[in-house]
């Protein structure tokens, strides 16, 4: 994986703040390789069929993962059959409070990394949704606590992730709605320091069809901090690649 920005396909992919969403860009979608049910050949003729331009492909990936070079070179196939533009990303999740990140073992074939922070990262481990409306029924974490935690994370994951390739961000702050919570316990200065994180390593804040994540609240917040959104499906079957209900509402 290459230290260096990949500007071109980046550059790319982002959205100009002051025009809104480029809808025929699609930053985030699976295959068969991992959290997805199609091939790379099937996304991307039904990302054709969508009117697209460019898709990047961000399959989660982990430690144990090891089918990278044979999804770099699926992508690689399929490229040369369009005129698409198609990147090879990974799905990566933020595991420890100071932002390690759950890296495959190979990172070559990776050009760009789609940060994503589902669980708490907790000193223990990464905490799931349950656990954390658990622990805030028993006061064990307030909620302040929890988006403190989570924004956290988050800005060291990117952090750390910018390192290696271009970064995106997946599903911002989406554990929020699943405990409970509602955006608003996010203060000025933790978004602040997220949106601060997301300029300084050129982080593109994926907005998610999928998960309708993030809130409208939140990313007119977003937009109005300069932060760079980018229209991104997280389709799991072909047919969802490019399709456009939630983001054309916000």
């Amino acid at each position: 994986m290459s230290a260096e920005r990949d500007t071109g396909i980046a550059g790319g992919l982002m959205s100009a703040v002051d025009d809104g969403l480029d809808l025929t860009v699609d930053a985030h979608v699976h295959t068969g390789f991992s959290a997805g049910r199609d091939s790379v050949g099937v996304v991307v003729s039904a990302a054709d069929q969508a009117g697209l331009t460019a898709v990047t492909f961000a399959d989660q990936v982990g430690p144990d993962t090891t089918w990278l070079g044979a999804y770099a070179d699926a992508v690689g196939r399929a490229r040369r059959r369009t005129e698409m533009t198609l990147r090879v990303a990974a799905e990566v999740e933020v595991v420890q409070p100071d932002g390690w990140l759950a890296w495959p073992a190979d990172l070559a074939p990776i050009e760009a990394v789609s940060v994503a922070v589902s669980r708490l990262p907790l000193a223990g481990g990464p905490v799931g949704a349950r656990d954390v409306r658990a622990l805030l029924s028993t006061a064990e974490l307030t909620p302040e606590q929890v988006a403190e935690t989570l924004i956290e994370a988050t800005v060291r994951g990117l952090e750390r992730a910018s390192r290696y390739a271009p970064t995106q961000l997946a599903r911002p702050l989406i554990l929020l709605a699943q405990v409970g919570l509602d955006d608003a316990v996010v203060t000025p200065d933790m978004l602040t320091a997220l949106t601060d994180a997301c300029r300084q390593t050129g982080t593109v804040v994926e907005v998610s069809e999928a998960w309708r994540s993030p809130s409208a609240r939140l990313l007119a917040m977003l937009r109005s901090a300069g932060v760079a959104l980018v229209a991104a499906s997280d389709a799991r079957y072909a047919a969802e690649v490019g399709r456009w209900q939630y983001l054309r509402r916000v």
